[in-house]
């Protein structure tokens, strides 16, 4: 009896030490969350190490299912629709999924979230293979990483990157026209926002004299604000207005100067420039 006693004891001093005791994990999780036109994408993922291996065709086999990662599956979450490889895809969590080999991977968006080995891939749940061409590195990278880049406001590319491989996947999404239907409406409500819907149409090549219109208005209810009235002379200036354009550039300028604001008399300086 005693001995069972013991022998309990020191089980019982095996689990409390070990749950005690926390060591840094060979292959550390991470979660990506990247604000992506009006909505985001979060990635969560395993970053195993190189640690002087060779990665891919070998520790990564060519031609077989990899979970892109390590332990647990990868996977992407959307909260708006995005377009991959010419298919939408609505707001959801999906698995990350690959296939690499020397000169091209193919990357598969599948609605299978835990997918850890090849045995447990279904290839009738993909809904997106994309091939992606292989970028060879000059400089390594230690830890496999997963990034959104060349973030766009209706484009990005989601960067896979290990050891001196590197591959994207061009991911887009419709912004122009929920921003367009939303601008209708809210245009139509007590305190339109002027100044914010002008400059959609500045930047988005849409109807200039809508946007000089909204450019005016915005002017009348915030006649000291200097930004607005460089905007203005923005788009008076592509309305091929240069008269006027350089009137509203000097207006914003004496703003901006009796602001402090040094930045906006250097934008209305050089638009000036630009203007004779």
């Amino acid at each position: 009896m005693k001995k069972i006693f013991w022998l309990v004891s020191c089980l019982v001093w095996v689990i409390n030490v070990q749950a005690q005791l926390k060591t840094p994990a060979p292959s550390p999780t991470q979660t990506v969350k990247q604000d992506f036109g009006l909505g985001s994408i979060e990635i969560n993922y395993s970053r195993p190490a190189v640690k002087g291996r060779k990665v891919f065709g070998d520790l990564v086999p060519y031609g077989s299912i990899w979970r892109t990662g390590a332990n647990n599956a990868t996977t992407l979450q959307f909260s708006d629709d995005v377009s991959i490889g010419g298919v939408t895809l609505a707001p959801g969590k999906y698995g990350l999924l690959s296939i690499p080999d020397k000169d091209n991977w193919t990357i598969i968006i599948s609605k299978q979230t835990d997918v850890t080995g090849p045995s447990a891939y279904k290839q009738d749940m993909d809904l997106v293979r994309v091939s992606a061409p292989v970028e060879k590195l000059k400089e390594g990278v230690e830890n496999f990483t997963i990034a959104v880049e060349n973030i766009k406001p209706n484009s990005c590319q989601l960067s896979l990157s290990w050891d001196k491989t590197k591959v994207s996947l061009p991911i887009s999404t419709d912004i122009d026209s929920k921003i367009m239907s939303n601008i209708a409406k809210v245009m139509q409500g007590e305190k339109p926002p002027y100044y914010n819907a002008a400059m959609y149409y500045l930047d988005n090549g849409k109807d200039l004299n809508q946007a000089l219109t909204w450019f005016n208005k915005a002017v009348e209810l915030t006649p000291n604000a200097y930004w607005v009235h460089h905007q203005r002379a923005n788009c008076l200036a592509k309305l091929g207005k240069t008269a006027e354009a350089r009137a509203a550039a000097e207006k914003s300028k004496e703003l901006a100067l009796a602001a402090k604001n040094m930045d906006y008399v250097k934008l209305n300086d050089k638009l000036l420039a630009d203007l004779k």
